[in-house]
């Protein structure tokens, strides 16, 4: 047999029939997806609110709405962090192509597509999507609004440290070091006598000093593996009975968590007065929503407290020892109402669950959901990308209430056994049938003849 060779020159185009074309049942996680997007009337509902961002009669056809927003959930559900990845799977999987409704002879969008609509859709229609997935959440019975839980993480900029200038001057960092070397005595600095100089400065750059050119919404800030990076933080307000995220904002990374606690939770009331505004989902709501608040110990401060009276606070108290209360009676009563509460049995409770629910959307959304690394900046893209995903997150909890598993992953997981349960099976009927064509201790013998003398 000879051996094949690649050609260089690529075979041109032929018509082939419909009937010649690969088929494929499809996903059934993407199957049932769609069929709860379609029973909730999603695609009418961002082509009503998209409308305006579209000519009415003239103009080359763009991505549909339903699409562009079906292919930042796979974004979440396939845990791929940039829009050209998103783009490039879309492309290569049938089933994908199947639930965004394109056939095999139709281009799939580019990722500069998805870019360009993103950046032309305001932040507030991305709102919208998000406040419609609390409602369908709240319909489906998984939105209850009593008791909210409160908590943040740091996002990776897509900005390098060593691309920061100075607010004031312009100035890049490595000309700041330069310069700081040559008046310290170094007339022709290399890149070692530059690092060893930057740490041994006993002030590192601080977001009053220094800014990103490309993204100034970047902070730089500590991350939780001690590097030091620009970053991004989320907040999210997550439902305490039934893990939803009812509420997720974007402030500066370098804020405090007692000064944007305030921020989100009005965030998330604004959002539960959206939900209440459909009347099947208002009445599955709590009758006294955001009536509880858990959070950890980096939102216990005088100020925060004092600015949540009228609501049961659970937040872990550090340990500051004796304190003084000259002439703050108000902050004494809150401070020590919050330690009455969480030294009691529900106080107890709700703060080992506020570990395990919060920490659950952080591990789902950012790290299996792949935006712990973000690949857009300036705050508005980020946000925009972020609702969506976030929803795809909600939307997974629909799933799993209603098929038993929310992404595709845990679907393939809970078929894994079945599969391997199956096989065994087969394996087992197979060798049974050998032993049933030749039983042991039987062995067939041709007969004997017998010669005659």
């Amino acid at each position: 047999m000879a051996m094949g060779k690649q050609s260089e020159v690529g075979q041109g185009e032929l018509w082939i029939a419909a009937t010649a074309l690969p088929k494929t049942p499809g996903h059934p996680f993407y199957q049932r997806l769609n069929a709860v997007l379609k029973a909730h009337g999603f695609d009418a509902f961002v082509e009503t609110e998209c409308a305006r961002y579209y000519a009415a009669t003239m103009g080359r056809p763009s991505i549909p709405p339903g699409v562009y927003f079906r292919m930042l959930f796979i974004g979440y559900f396939e845990g791929i962090e940039a829009e050209r990845g998103i783009a490039w799977r879309v492309a290569d999987s049938m089933a994908l192509r199947q639930f965004l409704g394109y056939r095999l002879d139709e281009a799939t969008p580019d990722h500069s597509s998805v870019s360009r609509t993103r950046r032309r859709m305001s932040v507030e229609t991305h709102d919208k999507v998000f406040s419609w997935i609390l409602t369908v959440l709240a319909k489906e019975g998984l939105l209850k609004g009593k008791t909210l839980g409160v908590d943040a993480t740091t996002l990776e900029a897509n900005a390098a440290m060593r691309s920061i200038v100075r607010r004031d001057t312009g100035e890049g960092y490595e000309a700041f070091l330069s310069r700081l070397a040559k008046a310290s005595g170094i007339e022709t600095p290399t890149r070692k006598d530059l690092a060893t100089l930057d740490r041994k400065r006993p002030k590192k750059g601080s977001n009053e000093e220094w800014e990103h050119p490309d993204d100034p919404d970047a902070a730089i800030t500590k991350m939780k593996d001690t590097r030091t990076h620009l970053a991004h933080k989320a907040e999210h307000a997550v439902d305490m009975d039934t893990q939803a995220v009812v509420a997720v904002t974007l402030p500066r990374a370098d804020e405090g968590d007692p000064d944007t606690l305030p921020w989100t939770l009005m965030e998330a009331e604004r959002q539960l007065a959206a939900v209440c505004e459909d009347t099947d989902a208002g009445k599955q709501l709590h009758a006294k929503p955001m009536s509880e608040i858990v959070a950890d110990k980096g939102y216990h401060s005088n100020d925060s407290l004092t600015g949540l009276k009228g609501i049961r606070t659970y937040v872990s108290e550090p340990n500051r020892g004796r304190r003084h209360w000259e002439g703050k009676s108000d902050a004494q009563e809150a401070v020590y109402a919050n330690r009455r509460r969480i030294r009691g049995q529900r106080g107890k409770a709700l703060l080992r669950r506020r570990g395990e629910v919060l920490e659950r959307s952080f591990a789902h959304a950012y790290e299996t959901g792949g935006m712990r690394r973000l690949y857009l900046r300036h705050r508005n893209n980020i946000l925009k990308r972020l609702l969506v995903h976030i929803g795809g997150f909600n939307l997974g909890l629909v799933m799993r209430q209603l098929f038993g598993k929310g992404t595709p992953r845990g679907l393939r997981d809970l078929l894994s056994p079945l599969c391997r349960q199956l096989f065994g099976l087969t394996e087992i009927i197979r060798r049974l049938g050998k032993r049933l064509e030749h039983p042991v201790g039987f062995q067939s013998r041709p007969p004997n003849i017998v010669r005659a003398a």
